[in-house]
Parts: C-alpha cells; structure tokens; sequence
C-alpha cells in the first residue's frame, strides 16, 4: 500500500501569461488555486492554452509573467501517448523515472511492483507493450507516472485515443485512484462527459489568448459509476458546462491573429 498521506498539495496560478516566439498569445492574465486534493479539468477549444497552463504546472514551460506557486516538487505527468518503450517490459517502462534518480535497484523493484498494484497491473509486470490493449498501455504510463510518489498528478487527454468502453473504464478508475489517495490533479481534455464525470470542478477556456471564463462545481450524491452517467444530475451538470463551452467557444478574440497553441 502507498503511504500515508496527511496534507495535499495546492496548485496557485497568479496572472500568469505566456507569448510564444511565434507571436502567439497562449495565456493572458490567467489566474487559477487548485486546492488540495482538488480534481481540476480544464476544457476548451483548440488554441486556448489548457495544455500549455498544464505544462506551466509542470515545470515544463516558464510563464512571461505571473506566479506559479507548487510547493510540492514531485509531480507526475501523464501524456496522450503512453510512450512506452516497445522493447522494455512493463516493469522497466515503470521503473524509467527511478533508474533515472539513481535509485538503488533494491528499493526499484518493490516501488514498481506497488505502482503496478495500483492501477491493476501487477500480473503483466514482465509483459511488452505490444502484448497490452490500449486500455493496459495507458495504466502502464499511469504506473510510470505514480512511481515516484507524486502528491500532484497532470494529466493532457490522455484517453482521447481510447475506444469509448476504454475510456469509461478508466475514467472511473482515475477517479476511485484520486478520491482514495487524495492526489491533487489538473486534466486536460475536450469531453465535456469526462470532466463532468471525474472533476470536483471543471474550469473552462476561451482562445485567442488563452483565458478563464467560466467554472462549474461538481458534486454528486453516491458513487461514480456507470450508473451515475444514466441519472439527471449528471445530465444536468453536463449541460450547464456545454454551455459556458458554447459560450467560450464564440467569445471574441482579443489578438490579430488566431494561434494554434493548445
């Protein structure tokens, strides 16, 4: 079992913006608190900077102006493509970011072990990527990602190549996963459904530049299963972020010229 975890980690984005070399105007002014144990998507359109904020909160691009604050240092980042390596094992594919720490290879192997428990893959640790469906390859990037014990988990629509039974089937995982660990999370994607299902808030974006205009609470009685997808509140739900999506999508643009920067 993972270890105790008695405080989650906040997530402070404080008029941060961010201008490419290109010209292009990913963020202005953005201003966001992800709080702790908080699961936050964020939906847009294309262009609207939610992949460019995430990789802000991953240290991965340096906003032109603002703050972020992350005080939590150890992060995992779960990407679209599993990007496993086809000749490695499961086992090795999990274990990268420790061998990468030069972690000794006696506390690797355990580390890997309860990562794989984690996301339901412990008996296929010495298969190959190829022998995995598409579901099994994106827990394994998951795995990789929870290895390292990470309190904040960010994750850039990393199901939207998954057949539908694929996604649900995760998505309701990734939630149970959160939910008992407490892991802070940012989500990226552009189904309205899936944030609405895993979030406990959905922040939503315009484009051109990319901005917050809208957020919506999320909050349902009992579990979240399938069952929560046939009931009115979801349906509900669904509908009020689909038209704060409506309206991002057909906010005016404040630049020249559009960008292409998600």
């Amino acid at each position: 079992m993972p270890e105790a975890r008695p405080s989650a980690p906040r997530i402070v984005f404080e008029n941060v913006s961010k201008t490419f070399a290109n010209g292009v105007r990913a963020l202005a002014d953005v201003s966001l608190v992800v709080a702790p144990g908080e699961f936050v998507s964020l939906l847009g359109p294309s262009g609207c900077g939610k992949t460019t904020l995430l990789r802000i909160a991953a240290g991965l691009e340096i906003p032109d102006a603002g703050r972020l604050d992350r005080p939590d240092r150890e992060v995992g980042f779960v990407f679209q493509d599993p990007t496993l390596m086809p000749w490695a094992s499961v086992a090795d594919n999990v274990a990268l970011p420790l061998r990468f720490a030069r972690l000794d290879e006696r506390e690797i192997a355990p580390r890997v072990m309860e990562a794989l428990a984690r996301v339901g893959l412990a008996t296929v640790a010495g298969a190959f990527p190829r022998e995995l469906s598409g579901g099994m390859r994106m827990r394994a990037s998951i795995a990789r990602a929870l290895v390292t014990r990470p309190r904040i988990l960010l994750f850039d629509e990393p199901f939207a190549a998954l057949d539908e039974i694929g996604r649900f089937a995760l998505d309701r995982e990734l939630h149970e996963l959160s939910a008992r660990e407490r892991l802070t999370v940012i989500f990226v994607t552009h189904s309205v459904y899936e944030a609405v299902f895993l979030s406990s808030r959905v922040v939503v974006m315009a484009a051109n530049p990319g901005r917050i205009v809208g957020e919506t609470s999320i909050a349902f009685a009992g579990p979240r299963d399938e069952t929560l997808r046939d009931r009115a509140e979801f349906t509900a739900a669904c509908s009020e972020v689909s038209a704060k999506l409506r309206d991002a999508m057909t906010a005016p643009s404040t630049v020249d010229r559009a960008g292409t920067k998600d």
